[in-house]
């Protein structure tokens, strides 16, 4: 029986429980593709699963991580979405093609992800890759990068002209960076690192400000516009900084509501200000990120690689905060 490694943890178990198995490659069943995964990235969302914070995470154990690229390598009979050669990514809610509301099929939590060397997936479910984006970019897109994509174009699309105020310098605040210049926006970086305020600079960033040493970012980047206020604020720490975050946005702009990298997210909170809760995206999302991608030569930030074997050491740097962009996982 051919065989493949993967890595197991249970949840709450605790960075240092993962280990890497060798279980059979699984079969490919009605409807579905079986996928040579490449190259895997992180997410917060998988510190939280792993430190049992995240509700519905799937017993006794479970294969960790949500965002990978591959090859297809078989299909069933009844599959004509793909087929045997071709490059893609899977959703992060297997079997969400369109509208507001995921499924609960989400990788690496509620179902296995894609921390292995193969996996089967629902055909309908992959997203083409273009040839120009690389397998690892593309693996940086699933989750954070679609989150950033609808955090700048879904409730209230951005324009070109316009501000975004992106917190920190992790995945879906440099993919929002990406995105938003590429259509031609303006944006205020904020993280306690100078020397990851440079690299933003690099990328593109307008203004950067050091929340460390500038405590008062939201009065700083008014100042810094001229009084204005930004038209997107893409809200990645949750409750901590909500109140900044409704200063700081201008009166016709919005909060996109992302995450809570500082204990409790922001959704649903009244501050005041149009806010807007951000659940990643669907896969006509997905396309269209991907189509935008390739059209203006986004390329995704990596800033480190290990191999699968090193999870845990990958899981520690995420959980230590000083990556720039995403860490990625080798499944070669």
């Amino acid at each position: 029986m051919p065989m493949m490694k993967a890595a197991f943890v249970a949840a709450g178990a605790g960075i240092d429980a993962v280990a890497i198995r060798d279980v059979p490659i699984p079969a490919v069943g009605t409807g579905e593709a079986l996928v040579r995964l490449k190259a895997a990235t992180l997410n917060f969302r998988d510190l939280l699963c792993v430190g049992g914070k995240l509700p519905g995470t799937k017993t006794p154990e479970y294969i960790p991580l949500s965002c990978a690229a591959g090859e297809v390598v078989a299909v069933s009979k009844d599959v004509t979405r793909v087929k045997p050669g071709d490059r893609v990514s899977p959703l992060f809610a297997l079997g969400w093609f369109h509208g507001p509301t995921p499924t609960m099929q989400m990788l690496g939590g509620p179902i296995d992800g894609v921390a292995c060397n193969y996996a089967a997936f629902d055909a309908e479910s992959l997203c083409l890759i273009p040839d120009e984006i690389g397998d690892l970019e593309a693996a940086t897109l699933p989750c954070a990068g679609l989150t950033a994509w609808t955090a700048l174009f879904g409730p209230r699309p951005l324009k070109a002209g316009e501000w975004v105020l992106v917190q920190g310098t992790g995945g879906v605040s440099i993919a929002a960076l990406q995105w938003a210049k590429a259509a031609g926006a303006n944006v205020v970086v904020c993280s306690s690192s100078d020397a990851k305020r440079r690299r933003a600079q690099a990328l593109g960033a307008d203004i950067t400000i050091n929340y460390r040493t500038t405590p008062d970012w939201a009065r700083a980047a008014r100042q810094a516009l001229g009084g204005r206020g930004v038209d997107i604020v893409v809200d990645v720490v949750g409750v901590a900084e909500l109140d900044a975050c409704a200063r700081v946005v201008g009166d016709d702009g919005i909060i996109s509501e992302v995450g809570r990298l500082k204990g409790q997210a922001s959704w649903g909170q009244e501050v005041g200000k149009p806010a807007a809760r951000i659940a990643v995206g669907n896969r006509a999302q997905n396309e269209a990120m991907l189509a935008f991608a390739a059209a203006h030569g986004v390329r995704p930030v990596v800033d480190a690689v290990y191999d699968l074997g090193r999870l845990s050491a990958a899981l520690h740097h995420l959980a230590s905060g000083s990556f720039f962009g995403k860490i990625g996982i080798n499944l070669l």
